[in-house]
């Protein structure tokens, strides 16, 4: 079997005062999986999009062994073996496993659908895959993990030459990202280039042949898995970091606003126990499926709990349903602002008093004059930049659009917030003033949950930072007292 090689020479992508990629030069080879990291904004999306035939690059060339290939369109590069499988799935749940890897190409014969040769094809691609799943299964039955491979098989029978993986594991369990590593080593192995994106650095050592970093639009190089450690992917992905550090003038009160003990939900966290205290902002680090976004879920009551307790203020809540943790004065900003926090064709208005009907109306009655109090009070302090409190949620941008979620939830007058990767598709200034929202609410004396990806943000805004592995709380650390590549290697420890 022949290599193969994918190779961009001198790629240079610019946007409007910002430069996504600078004369980026590299390789990717068949018979191997290769894997592409760099932090958020690092030039790993604009990458995968211009292979992808998604984006013209400003300058530069991208070849396939020696052909030079210019692409107008994502069908461009499918025509010429290239694929790609996104983070968000396309399936159709409610047909089978072979209709939707043949959707739009169903094979016919005298006219009509040969259900036979396609349930025939469909088993070859899956055993090639090397997984035992019924082609003739409605893929509303299968797993998580079984949906991803479908896609990626799907992406098989356009027999590829080049298939790009952009974050395959970010919904799957454990027990899952085993199996499905094993349908990307079939991949690989029938010498089809595989190009993995990943946030997950502890996955590396398991899945990764090579590893190439982008940082800041630049390539800074490309590395034999087995010749590194993760202290090295590290410092190539984010060089010498300084972060800002928080308002001093913010004080921890001594007085517990919320206490959770033994908190469990088998199969996403166990025996989850700590406190936080009033004007106290509490960050929770972790690689993305450590439970996380989980446990905020549990402790607000969007999600039913096995075991445990969240105290707020001394009375204890045992499953105790959105509605009551509510009343507690607990808020949350969901990780999905658009699809959870927000109703995007509703006003900013409506959006900003969504949750506290119940105190802009009466007997089921509102009050228009309240409301539009409480709207404009946090258009003014939260500086939400808006023409007008008619103009509708999806109309602003995504810093406007998360700050509408928070106030929201300040509306309320909340003893506790907790944020659930608050920053995620917003700007460095809107960051900035989201950051600066949670310092005043601290200096009222509420209470913050922190969750980021972005661990550097977690060193810049919190008191206190616990770390989460495999759905446990297994370390806490003092931001002012740790670098950032050490912060990632806790996360990662044991992993």
């Amino acid at each position: 079997m022949s290599e193969l090689f994918l190779k961009a020479e001198h790629l240079t992508k610019d946007y409007p005062g910002t430069r996504a990629l600078d004369d980026i030069s590299i390789s990717f080879q068949s018979g191997k999986v290769n894997a592409l990291v760099g932090k958020n904004g690092s030039g790993k999306s604009t990458l995968v999009k211009i292979f992808a035939g998604a984006l013209l690059p400003s300058s530069g060339s991208i070849y396939l062994n020696d052909e030079k290939l210019t692409f107008e369109s994502t069908s461009e590069a499918n025509a010429k073996g290239i694929v790609t499988v996104y983070q968000e799935m396309s399936l159709v749940p409610g047909l089978s496993v072979a209709e939707n890897i043949f959707l739009g190409r169903l094979p016919k014969k005298y006219g009509s659908i040969d259900w036979k040769t396609t349930y025939q094809m469909a088993d070859s691609l899956l055993k090639k895959m090397k997984v035992d799943i019924n082609p003739r299964e409605a893929v509303f039955r299968l797993s998580m993990w079984q949906m991803q491979v479908v896609e990626i098989t799907k992406a098989l029978s356009f027999n590829p030459k080049v298939i790009m993986l952009d974050e395959p594991t970010s919904a799957l369990a454990q027990n899952e990202v085993r199996s499905l590593f094993d349908a990307v080593r079939a991949l690989r192995d029938q010498g089809v280039i595989v190009i993995y994106v990943t946030h997950k650095l502890q996955e590396l050592p398991q899945i990764a042949d090579t590893v190439s970093v982008l940082r800041d639009g630049l390539l800074i190089g490309t590395v034999q898995m087995k010749d590194v450690q993760h202290k090295d992917i590290i410092d190539m992905m984010f060089g010498e970091v300084k972060t800002l550090s928080r308002p001093k003038d913010i004080k921890i009160q001594d007085d517990v606003a919320m206490e959770v003990k033994g908190l469990s939900r088998k199969g996403w966290y166990d025996d989850v126990s700590f406190k936080l205290r009033k004007g106290e902002v509490l960050g929770i680090a972790g690689m993305l499926g450590s439970g996380r976004t989980e446990l905020l879920r549990g402790i607000f009551g969007a999600d039913p709990v096995d075991s445990g307790e969240v105290i707020v203020e001394g009375k204890s809540y045992k499953n105790a349903g959105l509605r009551k943790m509510k009343e507690a004065g607990i808020g949350l900003t969901p990780e999905n602002r658009k699809l959870e926090g927000l109703i995007l064709i509703h006003s900013v208005l409506d959006n900003l008093c969504y949750a506290s009907m119940n105190l802009t109306s009466r007997f089921l009655v509102e009050n228009k004059q309240k409301r539009n109090m409480f709207a404009e009070k946090q258009v003014h302090e939260l500086k939400i930049k808006i023409s007008g409190l008619d103009v509708t949620s999806n109309s602003l941008s995504g810093g406007n659009q998360q700050k509408v979620v928070v106030g929201n939830w300040l509306n309320t007058s909340p003893k506790i917030m907790l944020y659930d990767e608050p920053t995620r598709g917003i700007d460095v200034n809107a960051k900035q003033e989201l950051f600066a929202i949670m310092w005043i609410q601290a200096r009222k004396g509420i209470s913050t949950i922190f969750v980021s990806t972005e661990l550097e943000e977690l060193l810049e805004v919190c008191h206190r930072i616990l770390i989460m592995r495999h759905g446990k709380i297994v370390d806490e650390v003092n931001p002012e007292k740790i670098s950032i590549n050490e912060l990632y290697e806790i996360c990662m420890r044991g992993d």
